[in-house]
């Protein structure tokens, strides 16, 4: 498609779009009296309209049936969790046995590694990537020490090439060769926070697992983003939030993966909680744990159901709409993006420099880019003029088209104040 950066132009793609009616389903912060241009989906999704309904659904069976609304709710709250299995198993390529809700992110990610970093003498090294999200780079430094090695020898950074933004994907493969027969695991970032650079997850899983390792992903950028497979896969664990692309609100509930072929290998360790136990013998309160035959498996605490509600109604909006609908738009409305940025920066004479990969296979809904000469002033004429975005030091704005709610024409309208700042600033 031959792109035009006018209103007119990203009125007519509008048009055509057959998503545009769920913009309609999101509500919008306003500055200045009118609704902004929402860029930072990646970081806390807009509040779908259809979640309170399914919050006061909740708090009302709490004020009317107390504990039995365990029981005898319209949505029973022991078995709430049970209703995301098919529409994110869907999201994330995934059999609904595979899939559960439970803690946050990081909680889960821990939780995953209580299972699949078992380090020996030989076999103890992690694979990550450079710049990981600090909480990955946190957390994988923390187990490591708690089962006594050094960070230094046991975490393998595969690193960018000098003068370049993103990691090549030959690059990752290569080192876990030659870490070799070293390699106990390879935990990396499906979508890199910070350029928005989409992994060959497929490729890389199959490398570190011919490499006798586990591999898992941090999918906090990946779910409801991008296409995923993760049983075809044969990827071994995953974990994600749901506030990011998936809307159930700040710090909500995460999502989790297993593999089916883990599902019945009781010798695999983990941490143990009554809510992964048998559940048809859950409430005999035995004292030997039976663990769940799939993810619930995995499952430790009581679920958090006013937690839940938002994430489930996010879910089955996802399951209206489907990931190859999502997609498709994906990859239009991050085109016209990158292609407006691009026509802004020849008006103004200016220096920005796009570092997420131009390949649509290589990126999602994000485009980061280097503004070269300029400063955190022309982040904030961008807040104050209603552009919500956001940004990462130290010259770089993160920007995330999120294809249920952005219009081609918050792009347009997006450029010519970006220009506006530029102009303001010279």
């Amino acid at each position: 498609m031959e792109f035009q950066n006018t209103r007119e132009f990203a009125r007519q793609l509008d048009a055509n779009d057959k998503l545009a009616k769920y913009r309609d389903e999101f509500i919008f912060p306003h500055v200045n009296g009118k609704q902004v241009i929402y860029f930072t989906g990646n970081s806390l999704g807009l509040q779908p309209k259809r979640t309170k309904a399914y919050v006061d659904e909740v708090m009302d069976d709490w004020g009317k049936l107390a504990v039995e609304g365990h029981f005898y709710a319209d949505k029973p709250w022991w078995d709430y969790h049970e209703r995301f299995a098919a529409p994110l198993s869907k999201i994330v390529g995934a059999l609904p046995s595979e899939v559960t809700v439970m803690n946050t992110l990081t909680v889960n990610l821990h939780l995953m590694m209580v299972t699949f970093y078992q380090p020996t003498q030989k076999r103890f090294k992690i694979i990550c990537e450079e710049k990981a999200f600090p909480s990955d780079q946190y957390m994988i430094k923390s187990q490591v020490k708690f089962h006594g090695y050094d960070p230094e020898d046991a975490i393998v950074e595969i690193k960018r090439r000098p003068g370049e933004h993103n990691i090549r994907h030959e690059d990752v493969i290569n080192t876990i060769k030659e870490v070799g027969d070293e390699l106990a695991l390879v935990l990396m970032g499906g979508v890199n926070y910070y350029t928005g650079q989409v992994f060959d997850i497929k490729a890389i899983t199959k490398a570190g697992q011919d490499a006798g390792a586990y591999v898992g992903w941090d999918l906090a950028h990946g779910a409801g983003n991008i296409h995923l497979e993760l049983h075809e896969w044969d990827v071994d664990f995953a974990a994600w939030c749901s506030y990011k692309y998936m809307n159930s609100g700040p710090g909500n509930a995460s999502g989790a993966f297993v593999h089916e072929r883990h599902h019945n290998d009781m010798d695999l360790p983990r941490f143990a909680g009554w809510w992964g136990h048998n559940k048809e013998r859950r409430f005999l309160m035995e004292p030997q744990f039976d663990p769940i035959r799939g993810a619930n498996g995995w499952q430790v605490s009581c679920l958090p159901v006013l937690s839940l509600a938002p994430y489930l109604a996010s879910v089955e909006m996802f399951d209206e709409v489907g990931m190859p609908a999502l997609i498709q738009k994906r990859d239009l409305i991050t085109s016209y993006l990158e292609y407006v940025l691009h026509e802004i920066d020849k008006e103004v004479n200016g220096n920005f420099e796009v570092i997420t990969p131009s390949e649509p296979k290589e990126r999602a809904s994000q485009i980061s880019v280097y503004l070269h000469g300029e400063g955190r002033s022309l982040f904030d004429y961008l807040m104050e003029n209603g552009v919500i975005t956001d940004w990462r030091e130290p010259n770089v704005i993160r920007l995330a088209p999120v294809p249920l709610y952005c219009s081609f024409e918050d792009m347009y309208e997006f450029g010519q104040i970006l220009k506006a700042g530029i102009q303001s600033h010279k």
